[in-house]
């Protein structure tokens, strides 16, 4: 029986969604950078990964509607938060714990018919940035603050961190972050919500399997380790080849670096290491982009490694003065669209997952003499 073990290049499914064709990344079809050059909208990225198709201006309005009417959370959800920030928990996993909630307090939450989908989706989508500012502000002590009708997502969690307008290239930023980090193919947390979304579970349940998985440092929380490490070694003042070479030496892994399916180049790495060098310069913080840099060159030119998405969005966060421990989060934020397109794929799929695995422990073993062993009559 051959194993391949992570599934590695084994193709499990078939998708409109998004693909990875010739190192180019493509949502149903449109190249991601042309989707950046052409300053997309996130708001119009999240319907594309819904629908497969771009909203025309009328359809655009509606949905943006749509999306502003589900964005409040209800006080019985900032009481969980709060609750959650008494405790010494990971952010993810307060995400995950208050995204689930979601679904306890939805009447509907059973409900499988287009319509209770549909508002389904829109509440998952519209109140996860909601819940993200919310408890960045609850665990500073700080009340939440109540989004507007009149802000797109991007304009909407900006100024739900602080309660002032971001300024354009903020805004653009932001948006662009979550233009590139909306979906990629059938990655670990894709592929969770995928495999729950085959059983026939709601929605809610899908997206918070999905959160699991995406919690891990050898997926969305590789960005959060990313700034750690940066911080390490500008705080210490080390030396960059130094530090990566006894990382390294220990068998450690370099969070953003490397990535199962690009071998060259991670398409959507240089629109974030431009954001990132525009950022640094604006908020006169550039040693973190040349840090970047030159842990980016000397890992490519000695170990040949490329940096993945996450390597440069760990600055571009921090330029906009977001936590490191949130990054993770605002992934998330961007995701779930993806997450929601496939999840709605599969159901139409109608296929249950269900893999299998080569056994190679013991066999025929007896459980009489267990019962021996245990009566002293043989040697354990």
């Amino acid at each position: 029986m051959e194993i391949h073990k992570g599934l590695d290049g084994v193709v499990v499914s078939e998708t409109k969604i998004s693909s990875i064709v010739e190192n180019q990344l493509l949502f149903a079809g449109f190249n991601i950078d042309d989707l950046v050059a052409e300053n997309v909208q996130f708001e119009e990225v999240i319907y594309l990964l819904w629908y497969l198709r771009i909203p025309n201006s009328l359809e655009l309005k509606k949905f943006k509607q749509d999306l502003a009417l589900e964005m409040q959370i209800s006080d019985t959800i900032i009481t969980c938060l709060k609750i959650q920030t008494r405790q010494n928990l990971h952010p993810m996993s307060v995400l995950r714990s208050t995204i689930s909630l979601l679904g306890v307090f939805d009447p509907n939450a059973e409900s499988t018919d287009e319509r209770s989908i549909y508002h389904q989706s829109i509440a998952l989508q519209a109140k996860m940035p909601t819940i993200v500012a919310a408890y960045a502000r609850l665990r500073k002590g700080l009340d939440p603050i109540a989004p507007r009708s009149d802000l797109s997502i991007a304009e909407n969690f900006l100024y739900m961190l602080t309660g002032n307008e971001a300024d354009q290239v903020q805004v653009d930023a932001m948006n662009q972050a979550l233009v590139l980090h909306a979906d990629h193919d059938l990655n670990a947390s894709t592929f969770t919500a995928r495999v729950c979304a085959s059983t026939l579970s709601d929605v809610y349940s899908c997206i918070t399997g999905a959160i699991g998985s995406l919690k891990g440092p050898l997926h969305g929380g590789a960005n959060e380790k990313v700034f750690d490490m940066l911080e390490e070694i500008n705080s210490d003042n080390l030396n960059v080849a130094d530090y990566l070479n006894q990382k390294l030496d220990r068998k450690e892994k370099v969070m953003g670096f490397g990535h199962r399916v690009y071998k060259t180049e991670d398409p959507r790495k240089k629109h974030l290491k431009k954001l990132a060098k525009e950022l640094t310069t604006i908020t006169k913080k550039e040693q973190w982009y040349f840090l970047s840099c030159q842990v980016e060159r000397y890992l490519k030119e000695t170990k040949g490694l490329i940096p993945n998405v996450d390597f440069y969005s760990a600055t571009v966060y921090h330029c906009l003065d977001i936590d490191s421990d949130l990054f993770t989060l605002i992934f998330a934020m961007s995701r779930v669209s993806g997450w929601l397109g496939h999840i709605n794929e599969q159901k139409k799929e109608d296929c249950l997952i269900r893999p299998r695995s080569h056994y190679i422990g013991p066999k025929q073993l007896k459980y009489s003499d267990i019962q021996t062993i245990h009566s002293g009559g043989m040697e354990a």
